[in-house]
């Protein structure tokens, strides 16, 4: 079976693995990774892909006939490779390992290290002493959180560089925050370093579930304002105090009180087809503090430990907060390595338990429930992203199209004798108006009432810049006219070399379409839903040329107005047309009205009068 691996170079790599552990990449004919996999022992672990046959899997077959080149290397233990693995597998995306879809950076919560700690969410974790949390999918609770919160602990929000010098020369003065008590004023010295780091970590214990001390600490402040007869103060202390409780009741494990309050994470799955959906509740002291989901891909035919396995890897390669146990849906293969590596960053140990029975598997089916839910949120999505409407589907099957038309840009002329003469484009996705696309056009070379030779310029200034700018091409191309402009259209497109794009002329009179080569009109049915929407996008790109034609020509006639006033420029018409809001009421103003705007004298106000008055 080796022999069947490919080149003789692999064969003899093949025979010459180390039986160390390690980390194996499987490359194809063109050398780029394709799996990455760890291993106890490299040599058992390689060979067994080329030994033990077809195991009844579509893609593990595809996986073992596209390699052709191995890349191995030894680590001192199996954490180690399991660590390398996933560095590896985060920085190659190999095709046939299962991958996080999300090519975002999620949140993390960071708590730099200074003098007076700032707390602030982030999506970048650089290695400068901060302490990181993290990382949060949900990002708006823990906004709400952090506005809430810094401001009952008076952290600060400012990006001042506070240390004991500056505090002593007094550069800082206390800003707004402080004078309405949402900052404790560390950059004037009104807090020590203790104090404000004391409140820091009441602030990580509250995100961690463990308010007791804030609580206690709250109370306090509140006794202590109510016995010196402070009450304003003691009923804003009354408030935070309230604040707290509310959040201890919204994260409350509604109906799990039997669960102690041991920290954990819970994890589960749901897989369909190629997508997954991983949920991770955080508990902390008995309260869900926070739940992340992540979707998954590449997971086809893979078996739920596999892909949990993979999953636990990239999380926990992320993540600084690390509970003292974890709850898993089902066994993966090498739980006992993972859990030394993972305990190892806790720098304690760490159990990964499956539970079968009671309260801990009713939990752990309560976020499956919730990956079920979040997948198929997932799948709608895809289903309305590849929907196609039904009238693209006719007028796929009426112009006998390839495909259908999901993009759709149409043109239209608009003048008065050649005059003021302008031009649209509207686009319409997947059967709708997508205005942010819309473009508008003066003609420029076209003198008189030449409406093929307006729409040619048009059309070739539109997709000249098309193809400059690398911009996608549309399915199909709408003139509103009949055979003349779509004749114009098809040889500005032939010109530019885009004669695969199909056009079509929508003459209004009958609604007749022509297509190019056919010198009678398609026979669509009046009532069919694609004619419907043709004239729909035929009669978008009319509105919007006769929008702009008609507000040039409006601007035009409005500014001539004044122009042909002498004395009156631009700045004078600026000042009327800021005084009187339009020539109309600039008109029935009368003359001393005129004369008191600034900059303009009595005569050139009596000028302005009778000349708007003849």
């Amino acid at each position: 079976m080796i022999a069947a691996a490919g080149s003789s170079l692999l064969a003899e790599k093949l025979d010459n693995l180390p039986k160390s552990p390690g980390v194996y990449l499987f490359k194809d004919p063109r050398g780029k990774v394709i799996y990455i996999g760890k291993a106890k022992v490299l040599r058992n672990r390689v060979r067994s892909y080329f030994n033990k046959g077809e195991d009844g899997r579509y893609q593990y077959q595809r996986l073992v006939n596209s390699i052709a080149d191995l890349e191995v290397i030894i680590t001192g233990s199996e954490i180690e490779a399991l660590v390398l693995e996933a560095n590896l597998v985060k920085k190659n995306t190999p095709r046939y390992n299962v991958q996080l879809r999300d090519d975002k950076s999620y949140p993390y919560l960071r708590i730099t290290n200074e003098t007076f700690p700032r707390v602030f969410l982030v999506r970048k974790t650089p290695r400068d002493g901060s302490k990181y949390y993290g990382p949060y999918t949900d990002v708006k609770p823990m906004r709400r959180f952090l506005r809430t919160f810094k401001g009952v602990l008076k952290i600060r929000n400012c990006n001042r560089v506070i240390t004991a010098e500056l505090i002593d020369s007094r550069k800082y003065r206390p800003c707004l925050n402080y004078h309405i008590g949402r900052c404790a004023g560390a950059c004037s010295g009104k807090i020590s370093s203790e104090a404000y780091k004391r409140n820091v970590r009441l602030l990580v214990n509250l995100i961690n579930g463990r308010d007791t001390e804030l609580v206690a600490y709250l109370q306090g402040e509140m006794s202590n304002a109510s016995e010196e007869q402070r009450y304003e103060e003691a009923a804003q202390w009354r408030d935070r105090l309230q604040q707290v409780e509310n959040l201890r009741q919204q994260s409350a494990v509604r109906g799990l009180e039997s669960v102690d309050l041991t920290d954990r994470d819970v994890i589960s799955l749901a897989t369909e087809d190629d997508d997954g959906c991983a949920v991770v509740f955080q508990i902390r002291a008995g309260r869900i503090i926070g739940r992340s989901h992540f979707y998954l891909s590449h997971i086809f035919e893979k078996t739920q430990p596999e892909v949990l396995e993979a999953f636990l890897k990239e999380y926990y390669q992320r993540t600084e907060s690390i509970p003292e146990e974890i709850f898993l849906p089902c066994e993966v293969e090498d739980v006992e390595v993972i859990a030394r590596w993972i305990g190892g960053k806790r720098q304690k140990r760490v159990a990964l338990e499956t539970p079968k029975i009671g309260d801990k598997a009713r939990l752990v089916r309560l976020v499956t429930q919730n990956a079920e839910l979040l997948l198929g949120e997932l799948k709608l999505q895809k289903s309305k992203k590849d929907f196609i409407h039904h009238a693209l589907k006719s007028l796929q099957r009426d112009l006998l199209l390839q495909k259908p038309p999901r993009i759709i840009e149409a043109f239209d002329i608009s003048n008065l004798q050649g005059g003021d003469a302008v031009a649209s484009m509207v686009c319409f996705k997947d059967a709708k108006p997508a205005r942010s696309e819309y473009r508008r056009f003066k003609i420029k070379t076209v003198g008189g009432a030449d409406d093929f030779a307006m729409m040619g310029e048009v059309i070739r200034r539109r997709y000249q810049r098309s193809l400059k700018e690398q911009q996608p091409l549309p399915d199909l191309i709408l003139v509103d006219g009949g055979k003349g402009q779509l004749n114009r259209e098809i040889s500005i497109l032939s010109d530019l070399g885009l004669k695969n794009i199909p056009a079509i002329g929508l003459a209004k009179k009958l609604e007749e379409v022509f297509l190019p080569g056919h010198s009678d009109p398609q026979n669509i049915p009046k009532n069919s839903s694609s004619l419907k929407l043709l004239c729909q996008v035929r009669d978008e790109a009319h509105r919007f040329a006769v929008t702009y034609h008609r507000n040039l020509r409006k601007k035009r006639m409005t500014v001539s107005e004044l122009d042909s006033i002498p004395g009156v420029g631009a700045n004078r018409k600026k000042t009327l047309m800021k005084r009187f809001g339009s020539v109309k009421n600039l008109k029935v103003a009368e003359q001393s009205d005129i004369a008191a705007t600034p900059g303009i004298s009595a005569s050139l106000a009596k000028d302005i009068y009778e000349r708007l008055h003849r």
